[in-house]
C-alpha cells in the first residue's frame, strides 16, 4: 500500500501545477494588448498591425499539430520549460525588430510556443483532476491564464511610463519566462506518484457522442455519468491529422462551435487594441482599460467552473457566447460618436464580463471528450480545432478592416459570435451531456 500511487490534492500541487502558468500568462498579458501599437509604431497600417496581433493565433494554431505527440512523448514539464526558452528567442526577436515583419516573426513563433506550454498544462490537469471537480479545476487553470492577463497590462503600462517606449514591455515576457523556467526545474514534478482518479473516457467512438461511447463500454458507468476508465488502453503518441480523423464526428459538429468560441475570444483580444489605435487612446491608457478589463474577466473564474460542475457545461457556454457577440454588434455603432472613448471602456468591461463566464469552457469541454489514458493527442486536435477559429478571427478582422472599415468588422464578428451561441446550444447536449450530481 504504500508503495500505491496517491491521489491529487489541488492544494498541495497549486503551486507546481499553477504558478508556472501564471508567470507565463503575466508575460503574455504584458504583450498582447501593446502588439498593434508597436506595430503601428514601426511604421504598420492599421490593418497591417490587425495581421501582426494575429500572429499569435496564427503560431498557436501551427503550434498544435506538433504539441500533442511533443507532450506525449517527453511529458509536461519538459515541454513548459523548452516552450519557455523558445519563448524568450521569440521575444528578443521582436525587441530588435526593426520592422513590422521582423516583429510579426517574433510574435508568431511566440504563439507557437504558447501553444505547447498551454497543451502540457492542460494535458495535466485532464489526466488528474476528478471528474466530479473537472470544470472548478480547468476554470481554475483558465483563471490562472486571466491572472496573468489582468497583471500583464499593468506592468507594462508602469513601464512605457518609466522608459517612454512601447517595446519595453516585451522585457516583461523575457523575466516571467526567466521565472517560470525556474521554477520548473526547482519545483518538484507534480506527475510523480499520482494517481490518474478516473478523469474522462477512455476513446470516442468517431460520429458518436461521449454519452454514446461510456455507454457501449459499460451502461451501467455511463448511467451514473461517471468517468471512465481503461487500463487496458494503450498509450501512444498519435499524431495530430490521424488523431483528426479518428474523432471527426465531435470535432466537425462541437469543434466548429469551439472554434467560433475562439475566434470571438480573439477577435476581442485583438478588437480592442486596434478600436483604442483608430478612436486616439494612448498606450498606457490602452494598457491601462484591458488591465482592468482583464480584472473582471479573472474574477468571474470560479463562477464559471462552478456553474459548468453544478448545472452543465452549456449554461456556461451559451450566455458567454452570446454576450460576446452582443458586445462586438454594440462596438459596431459607437466609433464615431462624440463618447467613443466612454463607450470603448464600457464595452471592454462587458466583453470581459461574458468572457469571464466562459472561463475554462473549451478546456472543460476537450477534457470531458479526451481518453483518459493519453489525453495530449486528442487535446492537441481540439485545441487546433479552438485555435484555426482564433488564428482566423483576427485575419478576419484585419481583412475587413483593410476592406471596409474596423467597425463593420467588429459587427460581423459579433453575428459570428451568435451564430456559434446557436451551434453549442445544438451540441453540448448531444456530446457532453454532463451535469455532475450529488455535488456540495
Amino acid at each position: 500500500m504504500s508503495n500505491a500511487p496517491r491521489p491529487l490534492n489541488l492544494r498541495s500541487i497549486a503551486l507546481t501545477a499553477f504558478l508556472p502558468t501564471l508567470l507565463f500568462s503575466v508575460g503574455e498579458g504584458a504583450i498582447i494588448p501593446l502588439i498593434p501599437l508597436v506595430a503601428n509604431d514601426l511604421g504598420a497600417t492599421l490593418a497591417i498591425a490587425g495581421v501582426i496581433a494575429a500572429m499569435i493565433m496564427l503560431g498557436e494554431l501551427v503550434g498544435d499539430i506538433p504539441s500533442g505527440w511533443v507532450v506525449a512523448r517527453i511529458g509536461e514539464r519538459n515541454s513548459m520549460i523548452w516552450a519557455s526558452v523558445v519563448t524568450i528567442g521569440a521575444v528578443v526577436i521582436c525587441l530588435v525588430a526593426p520592422d513590422p515583419f521582423a516583429l510579426g516573426i517574433g510574435i508568431f513563433l511566440v504563439g507557437i510556443a504558447t501553444a505547447v506550454f498551454a497543451l502540457a498544462r492542460h494535458a495535466f490537469m485532464t489526466s488528474y483532476v476528478p471528474l466530479v471537480y473537472r470544470a472548478r479545476a480547468l476554470s481554475t487553470l483558465g483563471g490562472v491564464f486571466r491572472a496573468g492577463w489582468f497583471v500583464g497590462p499593468f506592468l507594462s503600462a508602469a513601464l512605457i511610463h518609466l522608459t517612454g517606449s512601447t517595446q519595453a514591455a516585451f522585457w516583461v515576457f523575457i523575466a516571467c519566462c526567466v521565472l517560470a523556467v525556474t521554477m520548473l526545474l526547482i519545483l518538484p514534478d507534480p506527475t510523480r506518484d499520482l494517481a490518474a482518479p478516473g478523469a474522462g473516457p477512455t476513446r470516442i467512438v468517431p460520429g458518436r457522442s461521449v454519452a454514446e461511447s461510456a455507454a457501449s463500454a459499460s451502461p451501467t458507468v455511463a448511467a451514473g455519468n461517471t468517468a471512465l476508465t481503461d487500463a487496458a488502453a494503450p498509450v501512444t503518441a498519435q499524431g495530430l491529422f490521424p488523431t483528426i480523423r479518428t474523432h471527426h464526428g465531435v470535432l466537425a459538429r462541437l469543434g466548429t462551435g469551439a472554434a467560433l468560441v475562439g475566434a470571438m475570444r480573439a477577435s476581442r483580444t485583438v478588437m480592442l487594441p486596434l478600436w483604442a489605435v483608430s478612436i486616439g487612446v494612448s498606450a498606457p491608457d490602452t494598457a491601462l482599460i484591458i488591465g482592468i478589463a482583464g480584472g473582471i474577466d479573472f474574477v468571474l473564474f470560479y463562477v464559471s467552473g462552478q456553474i459548468m460542475d453544478r448545472f452543465g457545461r452549456i449554461w456556461s457556454a451559451v450566455p458567454s457566447m452570446i454576450g460576446l457577440g452582443l458586445g462586438h454588434v454594440a462596438l459596431a455603432f459607437t466609433h464615431d460618436l462624440p463618447s467613443n472613448v466612454g463607450w470603448f471602456i464600457g464595452v471592454a468591461m462587458f466583453l470581459a464580463l461574458a468572457n469571464g463566464i466562459g472561463s475554462g469552457l473549451l478546456m472543460t469541454l476537450g477534457a470531458d471528450l479526451a481518453p483518459q489514458r493519453s489525453p495530449a493527442p486528442f487535446l492537441g486536435a481540439w485545441r487546433f480545432t479552438a485555435d484555426f477559429g482564433s488564428a482566423a478571427a483576427p485575419l478576419a478582422v484585419a481583412g475587413i478592416t483593410a476592406l471596409t472599415s474596423l467597425s463593420i468588422a467588429s459587427g460581423t464578428m459579433g453575428v459570428f459570435g451568435l451564430f456559434g451561441a446557436v451551434l453549442l446550444r445544438r451540441y453540448i447536449p448531444q456530446f457532453a451531456p454532463h451535469r455532475p450530481r450529488n455535488l456540495l
